[in-house]
């Protein structure tokens, strides 16, 4: 009887975690999120530390820093790079230098960003932006804005609960945004200037995953090399795969109590994991994994 229950949890466990070997690539970052491999190289942000790291494949070394900032993301606009600071409210356009080019603050209606959060490419070289508004659960006015690279700002989604992760579905068709307060993904159509409508629903993380919990709370969100859709959650050292019809395909573990976002390797064998273990004391330690893909 012994052995038989043994197998059983050992064939859970293979169902519910698939990963290869798991490498520490920081083990002291000051709450890595937001990274984006650019030009060959690991792009990631310090929300604890102000700053913007790159890791080459052997080395961290800061790229550019703006107290005050508490960046969420990096991705690329254009020729240069944008910074979602998501303390100060701006959207920072940086060099692939480091040198700051200029900073965005609000839309072209005069719409101001309260937490921008999450970047993902558009396709025509700007980017898609969430703000999340205030980290407490009580008003509802998360929004997604469209950046051109030509820096021109629109807002394009609104009355979303707490906006996090964002992603283009392969086809640029879909963009499908983590409503991180809800528990859910959903998703929008995108029309051929960038707007966005037929809002629905994709998924309920623990729903789709119930070894997630009742609690789980979605951050980041990317279209993985397989064509599916990884979801990390801030709420545990888990990241879940879905199919891009919304049914669970496999998890990811960490060993860290959170894995809020990640990014893919360009040859697709590994995703690169950031994590927070001191989820309680700032400057929010934790570590950046380089997990294996199977």
């Amino acid at each position: 009887m012994k052995m038989t229950v043994t197998l059983l949890i050992l064939a859970l466990s293979a169902t519910a975690a698939c990963a290869g070997e798991i490498k520490v690539i920081n083990d002291k970052a000051a709450f890595p999120e937001g990274p984006a491999f650019i030009d060959g190289k690991l792009h990631y942000v310090e929300y604890g530390g102000n700053t913007v790291l790159v890791w080459d494949g052997k080395t961290n070394v800061k790229l550019w820093e703006q107290a005050g900032c508490g960046p969420s993301a990096v991705l690329q606009l254009g020729a240069d790079l944008a910074v979602t600071c998501y303390d100060n409210g701006t959207i920072a356009r940086i060099s692939k230098d480091g040198k700051t080019v200029a900073a965005y603050d609000k839309a072209a209606d005069g719409t101001t960003f309260l937490g921008p959060n999450d970047l993902t490419a558009d396709g025509k070289g700007g980017v898609y932006f969430t703000t999340s508004g205030p980290w407490e659960s009580g008003p509802i006015v998360g929004k997604v804005f469209h950046l051109t690279a030509e820096g021109a700002i629109a807002e394009v989604a609104n009355d979303l609960h707490y906006a996090n992760g964002i992603a283009l579905s392969k086809d640029g068709k879909r963009l499908f945004v983590n409503e991180s307060e809800a528990g859910r993904v959903i998703s929008f159509a995108v029309a051929e200037d960038g707007s966005l409508s037929d809002r629905r629903l994709f998924v309920r993380v623990a729903v789709v995953d119930e070894a997630s919990g009742i609690g789980a709370y979605p951050d980041g969100i990317k279209l993985g090399p397989d064509g599916n859709l990884y979801i990390g959650q801030y709420s545990k050292g888990r990241i879940v795969v879905v199919s891009p019809e919304g049914a669970f395909v496999k998890a990811i573990e960490v060993p860290s109590a959170t894995a809020p976002n990640f990014t893919f390797s360009p040859d697709g064998k590994a995703i690169f994991v950031m994590s927070v273990d001191d989820t309680a004391n700032a400057p929010y330690w934790g570590k950046v994994y380089e997990v294996g893909l199977d």
